[in-house]
Order: structure tokens, then sequence, then C-alpha cells
């Protein structure tokens, strides 16, 4: 049994993915697909806890490279606890990535380079249960569908691709003994039940993961030790309850 920092937390998560070779294999994982290159982007969002200046949270997102010569846009999304602005927040981030000229890429055309829109993919690993279904990993994948003989369309359009998008929810407390798939064995470094008596350490049996996932383990095990990354997520701990306080408050406002 091995100790490691508990991944949920945003600064653990941003410690772990800045190893390129543990971002593409745990991106390649819940994708489905083998990522070959990665550009990772976290913007911080800093708030002030006292005297001192802690990281509320951060928007993840990654350009990435399938083994194809694929190319899209993957965002990822951490929320711990179920907060009332959450899906307010996470369709604001979406339009900005929809908005950002960054996320475009130069495509040969028959007389000029034309820009073409990145597709975009959105992972959600929730702290909190969806309401109709249990299931660890839902996948919501779009069909193309001839609406007068319900024929499904292959080919995919380009207009249909930078307009719409794909999506995978992790419900992080469903993680709990399912062990069916890879995938599962591999989400068990998020898996909250292994937590010991501070929150923020898992306890993982290594034996459990399959050996070439090991090196994720070695990640969190090397971000449990960095004392920076301890104060931070005592950090995030105290703005989060103050956040819960607040949402309280709001809420017996609104009720009076």
């Amino acid at each position: 049994m091995v100790e490691i920092a508990n991944p949920i937390y945003d600064v653990v998560f941003k410690y772990l993915m800045n190893d390129d070779k543990v971002a593409r294999l745990l991106l390649s994982a819940i994708i489905g697909k083998e990522v070959v290159s990665l550009e990772f982007r976290p913007t911080e969002h800093h708030f002030p806890v006292g005297e001192m200046l802690a990281v509320l949270r951060m928007d993840f997102s990654a350009r990435i490279m399938d083994a194809d010569g694929h190319q899209e846009l993957v965002i990822v999304e951490l929320q711990k606890a179920k907060m009332a602005s959450d899906i307010m927040r996470f369709r604001r981030y979406l339009g900005e990535q929809y908005a950002n000229k960054e996320n475009m890429v130069r495509e040969p055309g028959p007389e000029y380079p034309y820009r073409k829109a990145l597709p975009i993919l959105s992972i959600y690993f929730l702290g909190h249960k969806l309401a109709h279904t249990q299931a660890p990993v839902v996948r919501v994948n779009r069909n193309y569908i001839d609406a007068a003989t319900g024929e499904q369309i292959h080919p995919k359009e380009e207009f249909i691709e930078s307009l719409t998008h794909d999506s995978i929810i992790i419900q992080i407390p469903y993680l709990k003994g399912r062990r069916r798939t890879e995938l599962e064995q591999l989400l068990a470094l998020f898996d909250q039940s292994s937590a010991s008596s501070d929150p923020h350490f898992l306890t993982i049996n290594e034996q459990d993961l399959p050996e070439r996932y090991r090196p994720l383990l070695r990640r969190l095990q090397k971000a449990s030790a960095d004392q920076v990354v301890r104060q931070t997520m005592d950090a995030e701990d105290d703005l989060l309850e103050e956040f819960k306080d607040y949402q309280r408050l709001i809420s017996e406002q609104e009720q009076l």
C-alpha cells in the first residue's frame, strides 16, 4: 500500500498533468485513443485567504493530437463539491473556449490555407452524483442522423464538429469498488473511499493498478511529499468552506 496526494485537488491535478508522459497516459485512457502530443494549458484563478494568496480553482485545457494526426481541444473540469454555480461556470468556460482564436489550426486549401476550428471534447470529474445514473464513467457521443430515414450518417462534417461536442462525465462517488475495466482500474487513483484520516491523501494498493499506468502513481507520490502542494491543499479547503458558507447564506436570504 502506498500513500498518494488526492488528485481531486486542483493543485495536485496540475502537478500530475505537468508531467507530459503522465498527462498523455491519463487522457489516452479516458478518451480511448492514444494521445501522441499534448499542450496542457491550466489557467489559475487566485483569491486571497488571510495573509496568503491561494489558488481557488483552475480551468484545465489541453490541445491534443492522436496517432492519425487528428487534433482537438480537451477541456477538463474537476469539481469536489456540488455548488449552485457549477453549470453556469462550466457553460461560461465552454463559451470562452469556442470563442478563443487560439483554438484553431491552419489547414491547406485548394487556393490558400484557411483557419479550422478545433473540435472540443469536455471531461468532467464530479465529486457528487448525477440524479439518474450510477455509471462511474458516462460517455456522451454525438451521432449524425438522417431525419427522414432515421439512418446514421457516418462521414463527419467540419461544420457540425466545430459547433457541437462530445463529453465524458466521471462520477467519483461511484468509483468505489468498480474495477471492471482498465479505465476503472486507473481511476481508482481518484476513488475517495481510499482516503485516509486526512482527506488530502489516498492509500492505494499498487498491485491493483495496471503496470503501464504506474507512472501516475509515482507522480502522485511525489506530490504528496511536496510542501507547497500540501499548503495549497489546505488553502483550497479553507476557500471551499468559505464558499459553502456564502452559498448557505444566499439560500437563507432567498428563503426569507
